[in-house]
């Protein structure tokens, strides 16, 4: 039985993962996007990289099969199912204090920066850099002329991303409590971490 850990909405959780260990971001609710980050349980500055992550698989959305790397080319995340739709951006900066006001909301708002600083700090890191993060179920868009558009997500409820640790490393996932836009079809739901053990269990 997988071990479930609520993501309530607009908080974030972290947990450690050992190589091969395996863990379900759940969409409950359907709709939410989930800020998503990974960093080397010894260093927290290697840190699962969009822009390298981008680089290793030549492409700007991954799926399953997929090994994405840390800023210093190391394998850190594997991507071993899918049910959503498929679309999670990697190109968006996590939502902050700072974003908020550039686009009209109080600076006071919750945001995913915030949460990722909180739930590091509680684990003795005091984050100087925050990565861009990995935009689960966020529907972000590329046009032909080169523009973004964002639609709300298109995940159902109980669609997951189910993602392998390649070394030892934290995950911290946050589910967004953005209301710039739409992303999440609406306020934020929170979501589900499935703990699902070894995928090679001995």
């Amino acid at each position: 039985m997988a071990e479930r850990i609520n993501l309530p909405a607009g908080a974030a959780r972290a947990i450690a993962l050992n190589p091969g260990e395996r863990v379900r971001i759940v969409n409950v609710e359907g709709h939410q996007v989930v800020d998503t980050w990974a960093f080397a349980a010894d260093d927290a500055d290697e840190y699962l990289s969009m822009e390298h992550s981008r680089s290793a698989t030549y492409r700007i959305l991954f799926k399953p099969g997929d090994r994405l790397v840390t800023n210093q080319f190391r394998p850190i995340l594997s991507i071993t199912d899918d049910t959503s739709p498929g679309i999670h951006d990697t190109l968006h900066a996590a939502c902050s204090a700072p974003s908020n006001v550039f686009y009209g909301a109080p600076d006071t708002h919750p945001n995913c920066e915030d949460n990722l600083k909180e739930a590091m700090a509680m684990r003795g890191v005091a984050l100087v850099h925050v990565p861009c993060p990995w935009n689960l179920f966020e529907h972000a868009l590329v046009a032909p002329d080169g523009s973004l558009s964002d639609e709300p997500s298109a995940a159902e409820p109980g669609d997951y991303v189910e993602l392998q640790a390649e070394m030892d490393l934290v995950l911290i996932c946050s589910a967004c409590p953005s209301t710039v836009g739409d992303i999440s079809a609406g306020p934020p739901r929170g979501a589900a971490i499935d703990c699902l053990g070894r995928s090679d269990p001995t």
